[in-house]
């Protein structure tokens, strides 16, 4: 079992092409409520994974869930994180995978799941094809104000990280977005949301 990445929640592992998420322990919380956090937060992941699938959204499968050590394994994703592709995409290419993302993230939330950490880290292109992982932070939820925020995190990310092109992703991406039942009062929250932020 080879140990391809750290998070501050999780340490992912690559076996036999399966892609292991183990939640670790925290020391500094009291064990039963570490056991209960981790156990809860696996078994919110899995479910949300699941549930995004059956909603046609290209997310890992998962193939087994080990709630006693915490772990999900799951399908791995060989293919490239899209924040390392975009610098290297012309406008084109950006604007057409900016526009599949839209579409999906307008699948995402006509299913009533939020991500909360839309970023280009989380999004990889395999075989032309957008995948979303890491739900460690998902949840389920129809409140727009919660759909808006999914959106405003992923703008701040594209201005933080593509800050040449974030313009022209969240253009395309909105382009894809309309699939999205309440597309125009998302929009107007984001503003709300936006305008909010500037004067606190």
């Amino acid at each position: 079992m080879n140990l391809i990445a750290k998070g501050a929640e999780a340490n992912l592992y690559l076996e036999d092409n399966k892609l292991i998420k183990h939640r670790i322990k925290k020391d500094y919380r009291i064990k039963e409520l570490d056991t209960r956090l981790r156990k809860s937060r696996t078994q919110r992941e899995a479910k949300l994974l699941k549930n995004a699938r059956r909603a046609g959204i290209s997310v890992p499968r998962v193939c087994r869930i080990d709630l006693k050590e915490k772990k999900i394994v799951m399908e791995f994703i060989d293919g490239k994180l899209i924040k390392d592709l975009i610098p290297s995409l012309n406008d084109d290419d950006v604007r057409r995978i900016a526009e599949k993302l839209g579409k999906m993230i307008a699948k995402l939330h006509n299913s009533n799941i939020i991500h909360n950490d839309l970023t280009t880290s989380n999004m990889i292109l395999e075989n032309d094809e957008v995948f979303l992982i890491d739900f460690g932070l998902g949840a389920t939820s129809t409140r727009i104000e919660d759909k808006a925020m999914d959106l405003v995190v992923l703008k701040k990310s594209l201005n933080a990280a593509h800050a040449n092109k974030s313009g022209l992703i969240w253009g395309s991406m909105l382009k894809g977005y309309k699939d999205f039942r309440e597309y125009d009062e998302i929009l107007k929250r984001i503003a709300i949301i936006e305008k909010r932020a500037r004067y606190t």
